[in-house]
């Protein structure tokens, strides 16, 4: 139960962090990437039973 809400959260953050917006667009994709990493690891953790 606590790995889907993981997921799920990370999952909405991931989309929060992608530059859409005119002010954002010279962050390139770093914040989404790293957060994109944890959500790759959680999800990994999750399937292998340690979340």
């Amino acid at each position: 139960m606590l790995g889907t809400i993981l997921i799920i959260v990370l999952i909405l953050l991931l989309l929060g962090a992608l530059p859409s917006w005119p002010y954002s667009g010279g962050w390139g994709y770093y914040p989404s990437g790293s957060l994109g990493l944890i959500l790759i690891i959680v999800v990994i953790l999750v399937l292998l039973g340690r979340v």
